[in-house]
């Protein structure tokens, strides 16, 4: 089976079980092209717009569903979205990119089987709830850096905390994911060049449908078929799987 064919699927895949549980997908869809022989310079560019293309959408459901925390999202987006830019300028050796972006992943594995609270009052948060903006900036940096949104540390911070409900966490990640990708990729764009980047999206025009077609499917339809902790499980599952493989390879 041809390569770009594999890809295709398993982006549909990324963006399908991330969807479903509000992520972007960057980290997975980076570490698929390493797997198969991608420039890593070339992968930020791809993940990152692929993580715009998820999250754009769910990003407007939120908003328009009353349920984004504007004033609190907004903070920390606003305090790691400059960090995600200068992230993104930075040079990076191909090995220490592939060990970052490893240890990035089975970071994440283990973070998706944090259990999520459905709600949370003002009351119920902890007292680490307010220092959350702390961790903003370095996580933005991250994100700009490997080529990914961020979200999927931000996320569980924000439960482990009891920073609010499930859904504003969700979107809350949605809006940081989207602004942190759009950063990064400027960062990426100002560090290697547009006719790059153009070059990039030619050749990443089948991955780029695949997970506007799997994003949509996640956001609608994966969480009625099956319960949000299964995905979430499964989605763990394979990302630690890649993770691995890429650190062994390194």
């Amino acid at each position: 089976m041809p390569l770009i064919l594999l890809l295709t699927g398993g982006f549909f895949l990324t963006a399908l079980l991330y969807a479903s549980v509000g992520f972007g997908g960057g980290s997975t869809y980076a570490a698929l092209l390493a797997l198969a022989g991608t420039d890593h310079r070339v992968l930020p560019l791809i993940a990152l717009a692929c993580n715009i293309v998820v999250v754009a959408a769910a990003s407007v459901r939120f908003a328009r569903a009353a349920i984004t925390p504007w004033k609190d999202a907004l903070l920390l987006t606003v305090l790691a979205a400059p960090a995600a830019f200068f992230g993104g300028l930075i040079p990076i050796e191909r090995e220490a990119f592939l060990t970052l972006l490893g240890a990035s992943l089975v970071l994440t594995a283990l973070t998706m089987l944090i259990p999520v609270r459905e709600e949370a009052g003002q009351d119920a948060q902890s007292k680490w709830a307010k220092t959350m903006p702390i961790a903003a900036a370095p996580i933005g940096f991250l994100a700009g850096l490997v080529g990914i949104g961020g979200g999927i540390f931000l996320a569980p911070l924000l439960h482990l905390t009891r920073w609010k409900g499930a859904r504003e966490i969700a979107a809350t990640a949605s809006l940081f994911i989207l602004v942190n990708s759009g950063f990064g990729l400027a960062g990426q764009l100002a560090k290697n060049g547009p006719a790059m980047f153009s070059g990039a999206m030619v050749e990443a025009l089948p991955l780029l449908l695949a997970v506007v077609v799997g994003g949509q499917f996640g956001s609608l339809m994966a969480v009625r078929v099956l319960p949000v902790k299964w995905i979430r499980g499964l989605t763990a599952a394979l990302v630690f799987v890649v993770g691995v493989r890429l650190l062994s390879g390194v």
